[in-house]
């Protein structure tokens, strides 16, 4: 029988053999994550979380999906405003970006859901949904074909833990 095991013992090695399993690289840097609240019910939910100092996430407010008369003739920019009032472009937030977590409380976002979704998809970032709120048959129709990840229901808990997740 060995001795006791401490907190934090574990980090160290007792011999060659478990020596070999240490991991002597430094973990990868963060990664740049968008959130975006598609409605004013998930605003609420992305300014609280938002209150929390993350390295790489910014967080907006999706406003109005654009037509820039695209191939079809559909919208192929989003018009977002930042928490604290500035405007950006979809195109331009997609630069150095891994994920992109889009919060929904009811469908009244569909068209900018659609549109992130797709812009994503054409650059291989990583879309994820949160459902937030009552409405969850109605706002699940409109995330899932925009989301690879989605989450139902989802709280500002849920958020959270998927920003740490994620290393923003």
């Amino acid at each position: 029988m060995t001795g006791p095991i401490f907190p934090g013992s574990s980090v160290k090695a007792a011999s060659a053999a478990e020596l070999r399993f240490r991991l002597d690289y430094p973990l990868a840097p963060s990664r740049g994550v968008r959130v975006v609240a598609l409605d004013s019910g998930a605003e609420l939910m992305v300014r609280k979380v938002a209150e929390t100092p993350w390295t790489k996430a910014k967080f907006f407010v999706a406003e109005t999906a654009i037509s820039t008369q695209g191939m079809h003739g559909g919208p192929v920019e989003v018009v977002f405003r930042s928490l604290d009032g500035a405007v950006a472009l979809l195109n331009d937030e997609l630069e150095d970006v891994d994920s992109i977590i889009m919060v929904a409380s009811s469908d009244y976002g569909s068209e900018a859901a659609a549109t992130i979704g797709a812009a994503c998809a054409v650059r291989g970032i990583m879309t994820a949904g949160l459902v937030h709120g009552d409405n969850t048959e109605l706002t699940v129709s409109v995330l899932r074909p925009c989301a690879q990840v989605l989450l139902v229901p989802a709280d500002g808990s849920d958020l959270e833990a998927l920003l740490i997740a994620l290393r923003a």
